[in-house]
């Protein structure tokens, strides 16, 4: 799982540079686990990491310079929103 994640990290910093690495990380594991138990509840069946890394990796690509304001309306994900540490700079 940590080789996806760092992948996704990386994705992500070079999409959203003010990010802090650690914000960053915890949106790739937010949107992870997020998108494979809404998969598992519509009842899909599971096809893997690697479609879960394209999914999140679309995510990243479509919304990732502005992923913490796409989001900050929504108190599912507020928590990633607190905290100094949110921007690098």
């Amino acid at each position: 799982m940590d080789k996806y994640f760092e992948r996704l990290t990386d994705q992500l910093l070079e999409k959203n540079p003010a990010l802090s690495y650690e914000k960053a990380r915890t949106w790739v594991e937010h949107l992870w686990e997020d998108f494979e138990s809404t998969y598992a509840r519509a009842g899909y069946k599971y096809k893997g990491k690697e479609m879960t890394e394209r999914m999140v990796s679309g995510i990243i690509e479509r919304h990732g310079e502005s992923l913490h304001q796409f989001l900050s309306n929504n108190p599912k994900y507020k928590h990633l929103l607190d905290g100094d540490d949110f921007f690098s700079h």
